[in-house]
């Protein structure tokens, strides 16, 4: 169970361009990443295990970025990239994975992600992505 609830689409943060849904089939992998992302001040608005479920909640919860991962039960990463591409064309997608040599820079652009960052890379790496690409400032600290 998330440690996070799912935010209407409605509320304030939506404007903020913020949300993030996060799928991949480890639930681990989904917490460490929505730590960091919220640590960051990002607000993940859900998430989801596989490719199917993800293009569901994408719909329903209308995210303003998509983590996806590549490799995960009934429906992948690219195929869930291309349907979300069409569904979605203005939502940009980041494939985490750990197989990002299999795919090149060309795969990837046919499948209209905006970036590919290996999981080894560490979360630092994911959260300066999903800043540069909802250009959004680091969130100050609070005390």
């Amino acid at each position: 169970m998330p440690q996070y609830e799912q935010q209407d689409v409605t509320s304030s943060s939506a404007k903020l361009r913020n949300r993030v849904l996060v799928i991949d089939d480890g639930d681990s992998v989904r917490n460490i990443i929505g730590i960091f992302l919220e640590h960051a001040g990002f607000a993940v608005c859900g998430e989801a295990a596989d490719g199917i479920d993800g293009i569901e909640q994408a719909k329903k919860l209308k995210p303003d970025l998509i983590v996806l991962d590549l490799a995960m039960p009934r429906m992948d990463g690219m195929e869930a990239a291309l349907i979300l591409r069409k569904t979605m064309p203005d939502v940009p997608i980041v494939l985490l994975t750990l197989y990002q040599n299999v795919l090149g820079p060309s795969l990837a652009s046919e499948l209209g992600v905006k970036a590919v960052i290996d999981k080894t890379d560490g979360m630092d790496k994911l959260v300066k992505c999903v800043h540069s690409l909802l250009k959004i400032e680091s969130a100050p600290e609070t005390a």
